[in-house]
């Protein structure tokens, strides 16, 4: 029965928006889509959850970059120090570099970028710093992150990655 109204209601909802014309039946379409939104939200969901999109990149003509280096060590620290590093790198493309997002394997990486767009032949630096806090060991915790460059290039991703130890300190 509960399928019933509900396919009624959608019945009635398609019935409108075709016979209704654009300027005079605005509230019957306002008051169809309210009752139609009334409907979804009491009624529970068939299709999983939507799981979110990975970051675009920007439309529009392709380009390339190089970086003077994808992968730092910082060696061993110690638990607490926070570490920062510069990539630099360079527009070798023949469009402007448009870098859309650059985002770390956790929160403890941080990468700032560009924001304005890099003209061809162009230098740019991102960087990256690892909060080493909660992450050390005894003797030492390896530690590997990735941090994922979203641009109008292709492929659209590119990464930069940033590893050591990190020790943290015996307790007496």
């Amino acid at each position: 029965m509960k399928n019933f109204r509900i396919l009624a209601l959608f019945a009635f909802v398609a019935a409108l928006s075709f016979t209704a014309c654009k300027d005079e039946g605005s509230a019957a379409k306002d008051a169809a889509r309210e009752s139609l939104a009334t409907t979804a939200t009491t009624t529970p969901a068939t299709t999983p959850a939507a799981t979110p999109k990975a970051p675009a990149a920007p439309v529009g003509p392709l380009t390339s970059l190089v970086f003077e280096e994808d992968t730092y060590d910082f060696g061993e620290i110690m638990e607490g120090e926070k570490v920062v590093h510069i990539y630099k790198f360079k527009n070798t493309g023949k469009e402007p570099l448009v870098i859309s997002n650059a985002k770390g394997s956790c929160g403890c990486t941080v990468p700032e970028w560009p924001r304005e767009p890099i003209p061809v032949g162009g230098a740019g630096e991102i960087r990256v710093q690892f909060d080493s806090k909660g992450k050390g060991k005894v003797g030492g915790a390896t530690q590997a992150k990735k941090v994922t460059i979203t641009a109008n290039t292709d492929p659209a991703n590119s990464f930069l990655n940033i590893k050591g130890k990190v020790n943290k300190p015996a307790e007496s």
